[in-house]
């Protein structure tokens, strides 16, 4: 099947109870300011997601859960951050912006509609995190994107799993999908030299990354993102998961 199919990705949903939409392509760590490198990423967050939308409703599935990320927030430093603070509008976040826009209309026309917007995994399959352990590895450099006492909200991945399997049962809405404790950006610089057995390490300047302008503003925000009303809609479950990676730091 095709994400931009619709009329076979309706007869695939046919029957079921809801549709979950995770589908994404992010460029590696070293590709983010090349612009050509997001673009099957931006199509499948904007044309995917409307396809997979039109389908569910041409067979009548009655709940979506559509992935989206915290880091379209607004910096509001330290901050928290909860689901009624203003997103911000940058080149990189138009794509998610899209995908969220798909998700409400399913909403707005009866269908129960989950917007998950997660942190930055971390953990064994996650890319991005996979990358910069390596690097810290082989090269001594630890990857701090922004201010050292800005912060950053990740998610472990096995707990944006869990997160997803309590969607299934929350009532429609926007949530976010992170860590009970955000870290700043020393602290996750300092986590990953831990993990990478590194006693001194050289820390990549933010001022490098802050140079970059829009390709990185997802990464050099200050966001301290709350979980407190994914918690309460989804129960107990997702506060036992939620609450270990709280309590442990990235690369761990």
């Amino acid at each position: 099947m095709s994400l931009f199919d619709r009329e076979r990705l309706a007869q695939l949903f046919a029957g079921h109870d809801a549709i979950v939409n995770l589908a994404s392509v992010l460029p590696a760590t070293r590709d983010f300011a090349k612009y050509g490198a997001w673009a099957e990423n931006i199509r499948i967050r904007t044309e995917g997601s409307a396809t997979v939308v039109g389908a569910a409703f041409e067979a009548g599935v009655p709940r979506l859960v559509q992935e989206s990320a915290c880091m379209i927030y607004r910096d509001h430093g330290a901050e928290w951050i909860d689901e009624d603070r203003p997103t911000d509008v940058f080149s990189k976040a138009r794509s998610n912006h899209a995908a969220e826009a798909s998700a409400r209309r399913f909403a707005d026309a009866g269908g129960a509609g989950v917007l998950l917007r997660f942190g930055w995994f971390y953990g064994p399959g996650a890319k991005h995190s996979e990358e910069f352990l390596a690097l810290a590895r082989r090269r001594g450099l630890c990857i701090m994107m922004g201010a050292p006492n800005t912060y950053v909200s990740s998610i472990h991945v096995t707990d944006g799993g869990r997160a997803v399997v309590a969607a299934l049962a929350a009532r429609a809405g926007t949530y976010n999908v992170v860590d009970d404790e955000p870290l700043t950006k020393r602290a996750y610089a300092d986590a990953l030299a831990h993990a990478a057995g590194r006693k001194h390490y050289l820390r990549v300047p933010s001022r490098l990354a802050l140079l970059l302008g829009d390709n990185t503003t997802s990464l050099t925000q200050s966001l301290r993102v709350s979980n407190r009303r994914f918690r309460a809609a989804t129960g107990r479950a997702h506060i036992q998961a939620c609450g270990k990676a709280g309590k442990r730091p990235p690369y761990t």
